[in-house]
C-alpha cells in the first residue's frame, strides 16, 4: 500500500528549531508507517530561504537519520503557511519500482552558462545516468520537473533547450513527451539558473505507458511550442500511478482563463486535472497529493480555504513558485494511486 502526508512545523521560532519539531514529527510517522510494513521511498523538501538553510539542513538529525536513503528533492520554494520548510513524504510497503535523481550543477557547471546550456547539461547528465544503467529516456523516464530561478526571463531559453534534446532522442509529437513540471525555484547552487528531478521506472516497455488526454478541456502542449505530456498514467504488475503534470486554468485552445481571478483559475485547473485523471482510469479522490504553485503568496489564505472545502481529504501544499506564464496566477500537479486491476 502506498501512502503519503505532508509535514509542516508549527513552531514559528528559528529555522533550527522548526528542524527540531520536524524531526520529531517526522520521526514519529516513519515509525508508525514501520509498523505497518512501509517504509519511507521518497521525499521532497520545500525551503523559503535555500541558501540560508540549505547547509543546516543537511547536518540535521532530520536529514542525516531519517531522510539519507530514500530519493530526496529539496528546492527553494517556500511554504506559504510561513512554516520555512515543509516535507513531503511517501512510503510503501512493497521494493520500489522507481529510481529518482535530483541533479543539480555546481559553481563550476554553471560558470558561463546561460538556462539554455544549463538545462542541456541536466539531460546529458540524466541520460549518461540511464546509459549506464541500459536504460533510455524514451521507454523508462516518466515524469521530470524542471526548477526555473528566473522564469519569467528564463524559461523560453529552458523550453528550447528541452526540445531541442527530445528531437535528438526522437521524442516528438509524432512518438510521445515525458510528464513535466516546469516551475520557479531556486537550488542551493547560488547562480544556478536551472535545476531538475528525474522519475525514471526501469521495468517498463513503452506498452505499460497511457499519456492522458482531455481535449475537450485543454490542447495537446505542442501547440504552443513546448514539449510535455499533460499526464502519464504508468501500469505495473504491483500498481498504476497517473502522474498529473503542472497544470493551469487553460482552455481547449490554449488560452489562459479567467485572468486575475485566482479561485476562478483554481476551480478551472482542478477541473482540468479531474478530466486528465479520468482519462486514466483515476478520479480525484485517488489523489495521494497534491502541489500547489501560487504566483502571490498572498492568495494563499483563500486558495487554503477553497481546497479545504473541495478536497478535505487530500494531502496538500501550497508554495510560492511562479507559473511559466505570469497570467497565470496558479498551478498545481498531482499523482493518484490506483490498483493494478483498475
Amino acid at each position: 500500500m502506498h501512502k503519503c502526508t505532508i509535514v509542516s512545523p508549527r513552531n514559528r521560532a528559528g529555522f533550527t528549531e522548526r528542524l527540531g519539531e520536524l524531526y520529531l514529527a517526522v520521526g514519529d510517522y516513519l515509525d508508525m508507517e514501520k509498523l505497518d510494513g512501509r517504509d519511507l521511498c521518497y521525499c521532497k523538501i520545500f525551503l523559503s530561504d535555500i541558501l540560508n538553510q540549505h547547509a543546516e539542513l543537511l547536518d540535521s538529525p532530520l536529514y542525516i537519520d531519517l531522510l539519507p536513503h530514500a530519493g530526496c528533492s529539496i528546492v527553494e520554494q517556500a511554504p506559504a503557511d510561513g512554516s520555512k520548510i515543509s516535507v513531503l513524504l511517501e512510503t510503501d510497503d512493497k521494493e520500489p519500482e522507481s529510481l529518482f535523481h535530483a541533479l543539480r550543477l555546481t559553481e563550476e557547471e554553471v560558470a558561463g552558462r546561460n538556462a539554455y546550456e544549463q538545462t542541456r547539461l541536466l539531460f546529458e547528465k540524466y541520460i549518461a545516468i540511464a546509459d549506464s544503467l541500459h536504460l533510455t529516456m524514451s521507454e523508462h523516464l516518466v515524469r521530470t520537473w524542471i526548477y526555473v530561478a528566473d522564469i519569467d526571463n528564463d524559461y523560453a531559453d529552458v523550453v528550447k533547450a528541452r526540445n531541442d534534446v527530445f528531437d535528438r532522442y526522437g521524442l516528438t509529437v509524432n512518438t510521445h513527451f515525458i510528464a513535466s513540471t516546469g516551475i520557479g525555484g531556486a537550488t542551493a547552487v547560488r547562480h544556478a539558473a536551472v535545476g531538475m528531478d528525474f522519475l525514471t521506472y526501469p521495468g517498463i516497455v513503452e506498452s505499460d505507458k497511457k499519456y492522458l488526454q482531455a481535449l475537450e478541456y485543454l490542447n495537446p502542449t505542442h501547440e504552443y511550442g513546448v514539449a510535455f505530456e499533460r499526464g502519464t498514467r504508468v501500469s505495473t504488475p504491483k500498481l498504476q500511478r497517473c502522474f498529473i503534470s503542472g497544470t493551469a486554468s487553460i482552455d481547449k485552445h490554449g488560452q489562459i482563463l479567467y485572468p486575475g481571478d485566482v479561485l476562478r483559475q483554481t476551480a478551472r485547473l482542478l477541473e482540468n486535472i479531474s478530466m486528465l485523471l479520468k482519462d486514466g482510469g483515476a478520479t480525484m479522490q485517488q489523489l495521494d497529493y497534491l502541489i500547489v504553485y501560487l504566483r502571490d503568496v498572498s492568495d494563499y489564505l483563500s486558495v487554503e480555504a477553497f481546497l479545504r472545502r473541495l478536497y478535505p481529504s487530500i494531502p496538500h501544499v501550497i508554495v510560492q513558485g511562479k507559473v511559466c506564464r505570469p497570467g497565470w496566477l496558479i498551478e498545481m500537479e498531482g499523482v493518484a494511486t490506483l490498483s493494478p486491476q483498475t
